[in-house]
C-alpha cells in the first residue's frame, strides 16, 4: 500500500465529508456530526491545516487542525480533530501517519501546542498528556489532552471553535 499524505485540495471536500461520516458511523463516542464540523471549519476559514491520506486517487483518511482560544490568552494553540479513516482501513496506521505529519507541520509553523479530546492510549504515543492545567469544561479530564511544542502547558480554559457544535 503506497499512501501519500498531502494538503486538502478544493475538490476533496465531498470525499472528506463522506469518509468522515463513514469513519464515525459506528464509533461509540460519536455524535454523528464530525463531517459537519469539518465543513463548518472550512466554511468559516478556521480550518488551519487539513491533510488527507490518499492511495491511487482514493482518500482513505483525513485530519483537521483549527485554532483554539485560551483564556487567559495564550497564542498559537490548535485543536486536533476530527481524525477520520475509512472503516476498512482503520488499524493500519493511516491515522497515526496523518497525526505525525500534522503535528510536524504545526511545529514547523511555530505553533505553541495542540489540544484534543480523545483516547489517552492512542494519543499518548504522539506525546499528548492529560491537559491539566489546561481545562475544557464538561469534558472528563482524562480525555482532554495536550501537547506543548514550546514551554510548559499554560493554566487556562480552552474553547474550541463554534464549528464544533455544527449539526448539519
Amino acid at each position: 500500500m503506497t499512501i501519500t499524505i498531502r494538503p486538502e485540495q478544493p475538490a476533496d471536500s465531498a470525499a472528506i465529508f463522506d469518509l468522515t461520516r463513514l469513519a464515525f458511523a459506528t464509533a461509540a463516542h460519536s455524535a454523528g456530526t464530525e463531517q459537519f464540523i469539518v465543513g463548518a471549519l472550512r466554511d468559516s476559514g478556521r480550518l488551519s491545516l487539513s491533510l488527507v491520506a490518499e492511495e491511487g486517487g482514493r482518500l482513505l483518511g483525513h485530519v483537521a487542525f483549527s485554532p483554539v482560544t485560551l483564556s487567559p490568552a495564550a497564542p498559537g494553540w490548535f485543536g486536533v480533530g476530527p481524525v477520520s479513516v475509512l472503516p476498512e482501513h482503520q488499524g493500519c496506521g493511516i491515522g497515526s501517519r496523518l497525526m505525525r505529519h500534522g503535528l510536524e507541520e504545526l511545529r514547523r509553523r511555530g505553533a505553541a501546542g495542540c489540544v484534543l479530546v480523545g483516547e489517552p492510549a492512542f494519543y499518548g504515543c504522539f506525546g499528548f498528556v492529560q491537559a491539566a492545567p489546561l481545562l475544557l469544561p464538561e469534558v472528563p479530564p482524562q480525555y482532554f489532552q495536550a501537547l506543548a511544542f514550546q514551554g510548559p502547558l499554560p493554566a487556562a480554559s480552552v474553547a474550541f471553535d463554534p464549528a464544533f457544535f455544527a449539526t448539519a
